[in-house]
């Protein structure tokens, strides 16, 4: 599943296992003053004795795209299930002003007037007094969309129909964190998702059900994240009535795991384009590496008239594979009909349309080189 980042925050009580009230009143302020705690989350369930009790557990915004459509899903009036709780990671620091601000799917939770007290924010999902109120919620089915916490065998246990896991590759290749962004860097052209069994090795129980998706050479992994994860809510809800009456169970396919590739967290160290390489192979790490931590370059801009090199790291936010013969042999970065053509491994070019300063403004790559003003550039290598 897809990593969600947390933050502790450290200006709360260290009770972390105890359900987080997210608001207080009727609008919600998130600062450190107003956070404060709840134990009645057992005790305060929607009222249905005929559908199931789904809990839904995520954290990111292609999280929240999955919550809605579940939360939709449920208001119908043949529906066979209840969303009975969201779990989430807790709030945390974001932004550049480090405002304390609730999960995105937290935050789209209490928008659409889900019941605070049925938010669930533990630290870590192992947690003896989270686990004792979210048994007394007698889950049937849980349902995860890059939650983001390891989930032990103890809460594993204990909604009655299992826990199904909605993870954007098509099993079992990219088990992990980062699937989208290392199927993207691996250039393939078909992905998918899958629907699988959670269990305690990671992303490798049953798969109930799939769907492929084939994909262009331009396609960013931001975009493919939301495109997955709503292909995924489809099938989400066409599997449910086999999940809810134990045909899923009975019928998913065991992972051939001598298949299984891994897909490991990305790092802000790997951010980092060397130009020795091939053009393609960087073009496919700005698509996998866009939104974060996105793709850096080191670049030396050069002024002959008084003799000055400035070093710049330059962002490279949209590229493609340049593809004309004539390409420079040196460090030199030249400009060609809006793009910069930047000199790469094996005779190769890359073409990049799109850059960002550090603290600027995304800007294509013509408005950047008429700001160098007929200085020159030339790449660096790492």
């Amino acid at each position: 599943m897809l990593l969600y980042p947390s933050e502790k925050m450290h200006h709360l009580s260290s009770s972390s296992w105890m359900l987080r009230r997210l608001c207080c009143h009727a609008t919600p302020s998130f600062s450190p003053s107003t956070a404060v705690y709840s134990t009645c989350a057992a005790t305060r369930t929607p009222t249905s004795s005929k559908k199931k009790k789904l809990v839904f557990m995520g954290s990111p915004p292609v999280s929240a795209s999955v919550l809605e459509t579940l939360l939709d899903a449920s208001s119908a009036a043949d529906s066979l299930f209840e969303v009975a709780a969201i779990v989430t990671q807790p709030p945390s620091g974001r932004d550049r002003g480090r405002k304390v601000m609730p999960s995105p799917v937290a935050q789209h939770a209490l928008d659409r007037g889900f019941l605070e007290d049925l938010i669930f924010t533990p630290v870590k999902a192992n947690e003896e007094a989270f686990l004792s109120n979210f048994r007394a919620l007698e889950p049937e089915l849980c349902i995860t969309a890059a939650y983001g916490n390891i989930l032990p065998t103890k809460f594993l246990k204990i909604p009655l129909l299992g826990t199904v896991n909605i993870h954007p590759s098509l099993l079992p290749l990219y088990r992990g964190a980062a699937p989208v962004q290392r199927a993207l860097q691996d250039g393939v052209k078909e992905t998918g998702v899958s629907l699988a069994f959670t269990v305690r090795a990671l992303d490798a129980g049953p798969v109930i059900a799939y769907e492929k998706m084939k994909i262009d050479d331009h396609i960013k992994a931001p975009e493919l994240l939301d495109l997955l994860f709503a292909q995924g809510s489809k099938l989400l809800l066409q599997e449910l009535p086999s999940i809810f009456n134990g045909s899923a169970k009975t019928n998913a396919q065991e992972q051939d795991d001598s298949k299984a590739t891994l897909a490991p967290k990305i790092t802000q160290e790997e951010s980092w384009l060397c130009f020795d390489q091939e053009a393609l192979t960087l073009h496919n790490k700005v698509r996998a590496f866009a939104g974060w931590p996105g793709t850096r370059a080191k670049i030396v801009v050069i002024d002959e008239k008084n003799d000055k090199r400035s070093e710049l790291d330059l962002k490279i936010i949209t590229s493609r594979v340049y593809n004309d013969d004539q390409v420079s042999k040196d460090d030199d970065v030249a400009f060609k009909k809006g793009s910069m053509i930047i000199p790469c491994g094996g005779g190769t070019a890359l073409e990049v349309l799109e850059v960002q300063l550090p603290g600027k403004k995304v800007v294509n790559a013509a408005s950047f080189w008429n700001g160098l003003r007929g200085q020159k550039v030339k790449k660096l290598k790492l």
